[in-house]
This record gives C-alpha cells, sequence and structure tokens, in this order.
C-alpha cells in the first residue's frame, strides 16, 4: 500500500506541475485595439503585439493579426522573430474575416521611432523553415524624412526622401534599412511571402538571404522602395574554386506588382531595379507587372548562370532606363527592351509583353511625376572673385559652388492607394487579396 500511494502521488504532482507549464496554442491572436499582452491569446483573449505573440508562440504556431497600425512594442520601430511560425494578417476584430481593404494590417513604425531602434520592420532571423507571411502593409512612409517642399511634383504628398544625415526641424534622420530582411545568417528552408504590401522602403522592399530551400514571393504589391523592391541572394559556402558557384535554393517570384523603385541617391544613377537576380540560386520570375522603376525592371547583372535564370509572361511598361540589364561579360551592361529578349540565352523566357496595363490603379501624380524625374547640377566659379583671389594670394585653392537639384526623389507614396492595386490586371501582377 505504501508503494502504492507513493505512485499516486508523484503521479499527482506530476499533473500538477505539468498544469503549471505553458500550454502551445496552435493558433495565437493579436489585436492592437481590443488586446492585452497579459491575455491568453486566445480569439476572445488576444495579445495586443505582434511581439509578445511571437514571444510565446512556438514553432509551427500561426498567428492572426486584426487590421490596426503595429509597430513593435513601445514603438520600438521593427520586431525580430527567431522562430518558424505562419503569420496572417489584415482580420477583421472579431477574426472572422480576412479583407486587406476592410482591415488592413498595418506596420508604420513612427518618425521618432528612429531615435530607438534603426534596423529593419521585421527581421526575420534563426530558423525561417515553413515561414509564412501573409496580408500585411509594410509602409516605412512615416518612418522616413522628407523635405518641406524640395523635389516636391504637383499631388504628390512629400517632397523628396532624405538620406542620414539630412533632415528638417522636428525629424530623426531617415532608417535605411529594408521593410523586411531575412538576414545572411538565417538558417534557410521553405518560405512563403505572400498577399502584402511594400512600400516606402528606403532600402529595398524584401531583402533576403537562402542558405537552403525555397522562397516564394507570391501576389505582393512593392511600390516606391528605394534601391530594389525585391532582392533574394544565396548564402551557402561555395565549393570547385573561386569562380564557380553553388546552387543554394529556388526562387519563385510571381503575380506581383512592382512600381516606382527609385535609385541610391537622387542623381538617379544607380540601382532603382524591380527584382534583383543575385547569386547560387534558381529564379522563377513570371507573371508579375514591372513598370516605372528608375533604372531597370529586372537586374541580371551579378553573373548567375543562365540556366538558372527563368523571365516568362511579365508585363513591363515604363522602366526608364530598361526592362533588363544584363551582363553577359565583366565590365559590360546592356540595357535591353523586351523587344530584345529574345537574344537572351537563359533557361526560359518567353511570353513578356511591353504594354501598358490601363486599367492598374496607380497614383497618377505620382506616375507623371516619376516619369518627367530630372537631376540638374549648376557650377558656379569665378576664378577672379574677391575671395578666390585673396585664397590665391593666401596659397589656398580656389572654390567655386555646385549647386544639384532632383524633380523628385523616392517621395512618400499614399499606403491606401497601393492597396488598391490588387486585381487589377486578371493574370498579371498582384490578384484580388483572399
Amino acid at each position: 500500500m505504501k508503494t502504492k500511494t507513493k505512485m499516486i502521488i508523484m503521479v499527482i504532482v506530476c499533473m500538477a506541475v505539468i498544469s503549471l507549464l505553458p500550454l502551445s496554442a496552435n493558433t495565437l491572436y493579436v489585436s492592437s485595439a481590443n488586446g492585452k499582452n497579459s491575455n491568453s491569446g486566445a480569439k476572445d483573449q488576444p495579445l495586443k503585439d505582434i511581439d509578445k505573440a511571437i514571444g510565446v508562440a512556438q514553432p509551427g504556431d500561426k498567428i492572426y493579426v486584426a487590421g490596426g497600425v503595429y509597430s513593435g512594442i513601445f514603438d520600438i520601430g521593427y520586431i525580430d522573430c527567431a522562430k518558424s511560425v505562419e503569420l496572417y494578417g489584415s482580420f477583421s476584430p472579431d477574426f472572422s474575416v480576412r479583407d486587406i481593404n476592410k482591415y488592413p494590417t498595418l506596420f508604420q513604425p513612427s518618425n521618432q521611432s528612429g531615435a530607438k531602434s534603426r534596423k529593419a520592420m521585421f527581421i526575420f532571423s534563426g530558423d525561417v523553415d515553413k515561414l509564412i507571411v501573409d496580408g500585411f502593409v509594410f509602409d516605412m512612409g512615416m518612418r522616413n524624412a522628407y523635405h518641406d517642399k524640395d523635389g516636391k511634383p504637383n499631388g504628390v504628398e512629400t517632397g523628396m526622401l532624405l538620406l542620414p544625415p539630412q533632415k528638417i526641424t522636428g525629424q530623426v534622420p531617415t532608417v535605411t534599412e529594408p521593410c523586411v530582411a531575412i538576414p545572411s545568417a538565417s538558417q534557410g528552408g521553405d518560405i512563403v511571402i505572400r498577399n502584402n504590401v511594400f512600400l516606402n522602403s528606403a532600402s529595398f522592399g524584401l531583402q533576403a538571404g537562402l542558405r537552403k530551400g525555397s522562397l516564394k514571393v507570391l501576389n505582393n504589391v512593392f511600390i516606391a522602395n528605394r534601391m530594389a523592391a525585391v532582392e533574394i541572394y544565396g548564402t551557402c559556402p561555395s565549393t570547385g574554386g573561386p569562380k564557380t558557384l553553388s546552387l543554394c535554393g529556388e526562387v519563385e517570384i510571381a503575380y506581383n506588382t512592382v512600381l516606382f523603385s527609385w535609385t541610391r541617391t537622387k542623381e538617379l544613377m544607380d540601382m532603382g531595379y524591380g527584382i534583383r537576380v543575385m547569386t547560387k540560386l534558381k529564379y522563377d520570375i513570371h507573371h508579375n507587372i514591372i513598370g516605372g522603376n528608375v533604372l531597370a525592371g529586372v537586374d541580371h547583372t551579378r553573373f548567375n548562370k543562365n540556366e538558372w535564370v527563368k523571365v516568362d509572361n511579365n508585363i513591363f511598361f515604363a522602366n526608364k532606363a530598361a526592362d533588363l540589364e544584363y551582363s553577359p561579360a565583366s565590365n559590360t551592361k546592356l540595357n535591353l527592351r523586351v523587344s530584345q529578349f529574345g537574344d537572351l540565352e537563359l533557361a526560359s523566357c518567353s511570353g513578356n509583353k511591353d504594354t501598358i496595363p490601363k486599367s492598374l490603379a496607380v497614383d497618377k501624380a505620382y506616375l507623371e511625376g516619376l516619369l518627367n524625374s530630372s537631376y540638374t547640377e549648376q557650377a558656379d566659379y569665378n576664378p577672379d572673385s574677391p575671395a578666390n583671389q585673396f585664397r590665391e594670394a593666401m596659397g589656398l585653392n580656389k572654390q567655386g559652388k555646385l549647386t544639384s537639384s532632383v524633380t523628385m526623389f523616392a517621395n512618400r507614396y499614399p499606403w491606401k492607394k497601393a492597396i488598391e492595386v490588387f486585381g487589377n490586371v486578371p493574370g498579371f501582377g498582384a490578384q484580388t487579396f483572399k
């Protein structure tokens, strides 16, 4: 009897201990309007912050996020996720309906958050296998610093983007980090980025390193991002010598609308791509709308193997320098239009169109300003000015003044209008949000 009694006591103690351990929920719910971080995370007791939900989630859990504005706990300006979870946004307050038009889940850090942290808005580090990010609006337009009047075409809501250390009084300098980043140190795996909006990033909409597996970028809208809308590169080690490339994984970029990517600086000369083909990955780029990018719609200048690249059934329009920028050899760059794609020796390159999708609901003032954007410099140098004569007498170099101006550069695009782009062109670009 004593042994049996001891066993019963041990079972009771074990059950008591187990009851005190946190249970892994299959689905956690988040609402900035109705949640509390002291809640359980159940549908009727949602958490307030996505950071908190990630903190208590177990790998493989789903996190459902109601519409509202999110920017990290205490408006810190970023969220770091080191767990493999499935994130779904744009739910109604009661989580019964998902609709990005009516209930957008908006990541929108304030300009002042840049004084607290200067990181990518959403960072997925560590274990990213089976990661899903679906149904969010990533808008960096309120975090950036913009000029109040310079580089402001009629009808555009801000002046030109100001890059650090530039700012106007009362502003924090722009944070030049991506909307969403998967760092090189991430372990890799199968990742899906779907049904999102990326806009107004001062440095890439989506920038990702892929060590292994696959990354699918499906049915997203990218508008007014600096440098490039999408840049994904392989991070696995190379073997076989310095000129060989290891194949790390595969990337599919399909049914996205990619518009108005801006250059590195206001001189409008460097970067400004829609999609960048980097190295060590297979790329399947199809059924996208790629237009109005300041340099090229697609950049293929990193010498990734042509047999690893497919570019099929895309619509290109109004890309200012080229539809595709291509380097067949070192120190050679070609700016190609769709009509020249037939000569490319890619794995596949067919069905691409050069046409203006008239049903595309773009901000007309923004488009017109971008198409007419230009940069000018004016030198003011008088070697015989009194100041330069004095410098010469004192053994100093003569000086002049260089004045530069730009009509438009990475101005903020309205996020509500960006959402309107879903479903504009059947069969191409971002389709109706589901």
